[in-house]
């Protein structure tokens, strides 16, 4: 077995390799930077026809949630990193106890994959966050509805597994419960909120922190996933540090290692309530990649490998929007008018790999940069309005 110090270690052209759990398109693009770097990669994925099959230089097939398929893939590589929560949180710790360094911590995983444990979390550390009640299952929900103990509307949240927008949901009648699994969630008072913020904090294990500039995230109203990401978002400075303040707080609370993506709710009175959390890449981030000096891929693997952290500056007014499967089309994908979207002065095109689209399925973004905010998102609608993805 490999010894797992990594001080002064060589990464570089060397027998060094760096373990991902998962490999969608996170990463796929943080391959990009690991192919940059010529560090050796080894990668997990449950799919044949995952997006980083191809980038990484060892690709195994296997359930991320299997306790034995994890260990055994974690004890042949130097440092384990994840593109996605829903790991094996307890073989993490196996690994931790054998020497692997793992990023983020297992403890730190277990927090974030249940919602009520994270939303516990920031209570026990006087972190803002919207006032909520947690239940084991649906007729207890149900129980405190009949005794007046919770009011219509609520958003309803599962404890654990929810993704892009699944496992979350706007309950304004006893109607909507019908259809919701009967599993441990949460429900969380509605917040009227004038727009959702969220900061990137990178941290390495020795303690070297940066923050990206706070972006403005706009949602599609019914799929309750990213459309739009601004950045810098359109607030003014006072509220831009009272959001960069908090996030760093949340990282420091986690005692976070890697990259921490830190969602928010800006209120109408100008208050900041943390929402929830993603301990790796993030959507939120993709826009860096054109339009940072450090992309968060890059810093992702600058935190986990204890090496200085890139600039977090902007080069550019930066704006992403998701390339998401049209409603009504599922088979294999096609791209109508990507050569518009292309013509277009300051536009990347990034497509993720997945040969089948499906409504709301995330298969690429594209990132607009330009002098200003507002010449950026006027071009980033556009490719909304004309990129659509479909089948054949």
């Amino acid at each position: 077995m490999q010894s797992h110090a990594i001080i002064n270690m060589e990464y570089y052209s060397s027998s060094f390799t760096l373990g991902i759990l998962g490999g969608g398109q996170l990463g796929k693009m943080l391959l990009t930077e690991t192919r940059k770097m010529d560090i050796a990669t080894k990668v997990l994925d449950p799919s044949s026809e995952a997006p980083s099959r191809f980038a990484c230089n060892y690709f195994v097939q296997g359930d991320l949630m299997d306790f034995d398929t994890v260990v055994n893939f974690g004890q042949d590589v130097d440092v384990l990193t994840i593109e996605i929560e829903n790991v094996n949180a307890d073989a993490l710790q196996v690994l931790e106890k054998r020497g692997v360094k793992v990023y983020p911590s297992s403890q730190t995983l277990r927090t974030i994959q249940n919602k009520a444990t994270q939303k516990l979390f920031y209570v026990d550390n006087n972190l803002p966050t919207a006032p909520f009640q947690r239940f084991a299952y649906k007729d207890e929900m149900l129980h405190a509805i009949d005794n007046e103990a919770l009011d219509f509307p609520f958003v309803w949240k599962s404890a654990q597994f929810g993704y892009d927008g699944n496992g979350v949901k706007m309950i304004k009648n006893r109607s909507d419960i019908d259809n919701l699994p009967n599993n441990s969630c949460i429900a969380e008072t509605v917040i009227d909120f004038e727009m959702e913020l969220a900061v990137t904090v990178a941290r390495r294990p020795s303690g070297e922190m940066k923050l990206y500039p706070v972006v403005e995230m706009d949602f599609h109203p019914e799929a309750n996933q990213v459309t739009f990401v601004i950045c810098p978002a359109r607030i003014s400075n006072d509220i831009a540090k009272k959001a960069e303040l908090i996030a760093l707080k949340v990282a420091a609370a986690f005692e976070h290692v890697g990259l921490l993506a830190v969602e928010m709710f800006l209120t109408k009175e100008g208050d900041i309530l943390v929402n929830e959390v993603a301990p790796r890449t993030h959507n939120s981030g993709h826009h860096t990649i054109e339009s940072s000096y450090t992309s968060q891929f890059e810093q992702h693997l600058r935190t986990v490998l204890d090496l200085p952290l890139g600039s977090t500056n902007s080069k550019a007014a930066g704006v992403m929007v998701n390339l998401v499967g049209a409603e009504g089309f599922t088979g294999p994908v096609y791209y109508e008018n990507i050569e518009k979207a292309l013509a277009q002065n300051g536009v990347s095109v990034h497509i993720y790999g997945k040969a089948e689209t499906r409504p709301f399925r995330k298969m690429g973004h594209c990132t607009v940069v330009a002098p200003t905010v507002d010449e950026a998102l006027q071009i980033a609608k556009n490719i909304k309005d004309q990129l659509i993805v479909k089948t054949k």
